[in-house]
């Protein structure tokens, strides 16, 4: 499979690379906009086969493919997935059955979403099932009214054909359900029912469900211990600002969770019945999260660092499975290397290696010889090597905030008076930008431009508390600390003041001419790429749905006071802009929608303001097909080229 894949690159190059790029040896645009063809596998419980997520390069096209670990050049089977959709949560709950979650993808800038589908298929592609989901009247006899979102909570520790599912039906808006599913057959049983809308489920190892949490109408989080046949809501003096439990402890008696008391950095930590806690992994600065866990029954081997270059936190260094990942980590070094499941018999072990630099490559372990295989690269036409540093920063805002994020430096360049981009990540809240790979920052990096990310207040990361700090400030704090960025980038020498520019994409975008408004001068051009620019719009289109938790999250992050929003909207403000400004956007855009791109370029005429438009039709939020971002990625350079000047040379 591998040859096979590497020949497909190759061939698709030589096809590609255009004339320019070749005379300033320069990576094509195209390496950058290339999606990976698999991703998301999954070992079976017999470590006999291996189950993936397979994506064509229209960037529409998905299947689930099923290779015998033997031989990965011809797939045991395809499940090909409806348009947009692919598969998520690949579950196996046998030797030769598994089960997935559908997912819906709505553009490159948001992450797909989980449709509430179930489907289960054999090894060999045989007796495939919609087992749960909207359209179960189409596919089922006996529960053709059963309608409502269903979520894969996992499986009992022996396969043996069943999983747990979460479910929120239609008809019961305020309730959450979970079931024991026979997935040859469908049949179920109820295993938990809560009168709370919007719960997740924890069980321990014998499947016995203890635990209930999820978030209440103020986003706060709430959790219920199972008593008998009821429900104990836990006291918000244990439960703090999150709580999430994950696990029970090997003896059935603890409980393991991730856990913030009063909002800073969250902690994984092993808490009794009597609410004492005991930290496991925890960072004064950063949250840890993306637990990396032991065979079953799942243990906590430790945590991962979420900010800065990520690094492993062992709950016990001197445990075998830690002294494994530490023995792997050796032999990668640069590389973030993280076990992703193993055999039921612990005798192998799928692991992944990616960096700054690499999108990553999967391996197995046979750990009674210590073989290992490398399986596949997620991006084999990607070469490490020439690709940017992404280094991590911190910084002071202007109010004593440690702030921290990320410069991508041009390889080969001096690292001083460089032309820079700043990239503001989208969300805003709840999301953060990373060490991993970035093909936005990685192209401009290549193309001679410095790049910095800020992980402004309201990212995640840092705990709740911060998050919380973002709120109500979209045209306030945020800016101020995208702003102080900047100012710090070039008091440190690394940026030429003369030669800053602005990009970013959905909430990027709107910071993208928000910026500029709120610092005249500093910026030399903007360009927002599926932006928001008129907040109140997010109450009438996009967003909010009409939905009475979606509107409240609406009020509580964004304010609803129509003159607080025009007062941080980019399109009443527009006659502040004092930069040229570059547009893009999806004409099918339904979370930014297009109507506001619209009346933003409106707004620009109407001000007599420089601007350059680029539309779309048929993409939405952030453009799907590879032809279109190669477009987009060549308008953009153009628009630096033409306002910054050309990135900085090579040595």
């Amino acid at each position: 499979m591998q040859s096979r894949i590497v020949r497909a690159a190759v061939a698709a190059l030589c096809l590609s690379v255009s004339a320019a790029a070749v005379a300033a040896d320069l990576i094509p645009v195209e390496d950058f906009t290339r999606r990976a063809m698999f991703s998301d596998p999954a070992l079976s419980p017999d470590g006999k086969y291996i189950a993936l997520a397979m994506h064509d390069e229209s960037g529409d096209q998905h299947a689930l493919v099923i290779y015998h670990i033997d031989d990965m050049t011809n797939p045991a089977s395809i499940l090909r997935m409806p348009r947009y959709m692919l598969p998520e949560d690949i579950t196996w709950v046998s030797n030769t059955r598994l089960v997935l979650s559908q997912a819906k993808e709505m553009g490159s800038i948001d992450k797909p979403y989980l449709t509430g589908e179930i489907i289960a298929t054999d090894v060999d592609g045989k007796h495939q099932d919609y087992l749960f989901g909207w359209d179960i009247a189409n596919h089922s006899s006996t529960r053709g009214t059963d309608r409502g979102w269903g979520f894969i909570e996992g499986r009992p520790r022996q396969a043996n054909n069943r999983f747990y599912m979460r479910a929120h039906m239609y008809q019961r808006d305020e309730a959450s359900t979970l079931y024991d599913v026979d997935s040859s057959n469908g049949a179920r049983r109820t295993m938990a029912d809560i009168g709370v809308g919007g719960m997740a489920f924890t069980l321990d190892d014998a499947g016995q469900v203890r635990y209930a949490f999820g978030g209440d109408e103020n986003f706060e989080s709430v959790v219920f211990r199972q008593d008998g046949n009821g429900w104990t809501k836990l006291d918000h003096k244990v439960v703090g600002v999150l709580y999430e439990p994950l696990t029970m402890s090997a003896d059935g008696k603890d409980l393991i969770a991730l856990h913030s008391a009063k909002g800073g950095p969250t902690q994984l930590v092993r808490q009794d019945g009597d609410g004492q806690a005991k930290v496991l992994a925890s960072d004064p600065f950063s949250s840890v999260g993306d637990v990396m866990w032991t065979p079953k029954p799942y243990q906590p081997i430790g945590a991962w660092t979420l900010t800065g270059i990520p690094k492993m936190i062992y709950v016990d260094p001197a445990n075998p499975y830690a002294k494994l990942h530490q023995a792997l980590a050796a032999k990668f070094p640069g590389k973030m290397l993280q076990f992703v499941n193993f055999s039921d018999d612990g005798k192998q072990l799928l692991f992944s290696t990616s960096s700054d630099r690499d999108l990553g490559s999967y391996f197995l372990i046979e750990l009674t010889t210590y073989k290992v295989r490398r399986l596949f690269d997620v991006a084999p036409w990607i070469d490490p090597a020439k690709m940017a540093e992404r280094r991590p920063i911190r910084f002071k805002a202007r109010d004593g905030e440690e702030l921290e994020g990320y410069l991508t430096l041009p390889p080969g360049r001096n690292e001083s008076k460089l032309p820079m981009v700043l990239m503001p990540h989208g969300g805003p809240d709840d999301i953060r930008d990373d060490w991993g790979f970035d093909s936005d920052a990685q192209f401009l990096a290549n193309r001679g431009y410095l790049v910095l990310q800020v992980n402004f207040r309201g990212s995640s990361g840092r705990g709740r508390q911060f998050v919380y700090d973002g709120y109500r400030q979209w045209g306030g704090k945020m800016q101020q600390d995208l702003i102080d960025g900047v100012k710090w980038a070039i008091g440190e020498n690394y940026a030429d003041p003369a030669r800053v520019c602005v990009f970013g994409a959905s909430f990027g975008g709107y910071s993208a001419l928000m910026a500029p408004i709120r610092a005249p001068g500093m910026f030399k051009c903007a360009v927002g790429y599926a932006g928001v620019y008129d907040m109140h719009m997010r109450y009438e289109k996009g967003d909010s749905h009409g939905s009475k938790r979606d509107l409240s999250y609406l009020e509580t992050t964004m304010g609803k006071d129509p003159a607080e929003l025009a007062a941080n909207s980019p399109v009443t403000l527009v006659s502040q802009l004092d930069v040229p400004v570059l547009l893009i956007h999806g004409e099918d855009d339904e979370r930014a929608p297009y109507a506001g791109a619209k009346e933003m370029r409106a707004a620009l005429d109407a001000a007599h303001k420089p601007y350059e438009w680029m539309s779309v039709p048929g993409e939405g939020h952030g453009f799907y097909k590879p032809a279109n971002n190669v477009a987009m990625f060549n308008r953009l350079q153009a628009f630096l080229e033409k306002y910054i000047g050309a990135g900085a040379p090579a040595k």
